[in-house]
């Protein structure tokens, strides 16, 4: 039977497992599209960025910009969507560190922290969702 002190070390190592993986295969799928970038676009010439323009947005930038764009990016291999599938597990690495700790504050009645973990939750949650309007 485990005793207290290691059911908080179990946890502690779930959560940064969760931590090393997730930057892990983020590194791993945008990598995996950077070399899929270079080896379909690698012997093209460079653009001309000298000048831009701010306010419009590059052909094709719903591919990548959207959820739906960058998961069709990935079922047909693309280079922007695998990239920033990489991005989206990036992102999505400290979200659930956040929701373990919640877990974990949840299941020790420590309810301050898991009040305060929960406000974190919800902060990130609304921000990522209110960032599209």
């Amino acid at each position: 039977m485990k005793t207290t002190g290691n059911k908080e070390r179990d946890m502690q190592l779930l959560i940064g497992n969760t931590l090393r993986w997730g930057v892990t295969l983020a590194c791993a799928v945008a990598l995996a599209g950077g070399a899929l970038y270079l080896w379909k676009h690698g012997a093209e010439p460079m653009k001309d960025y000298s000048s831009f323009d701010y306010h419009a947005l590059p052909a094709g930038a719903e591919t990548y910009t959207t959820l739906s764009g960058i998961l069709d990016g990935v079922a047909h291999f693309t280079a922007a969507g695998w990239i920033q599938l990489g991005v989206i597990a990036l992102l999505l690495t400290p979200v659930m560190r956040v929701l373990l700790s919640l877990c974990d504050f949840v299941l020790q009645r420590d309810w301050l922290y898991a009040a305060i973990s929960a406000v974190v939750l919800s902060v990130i949650v609304c921000n990522s969702l209110g960032g599209a309007v």
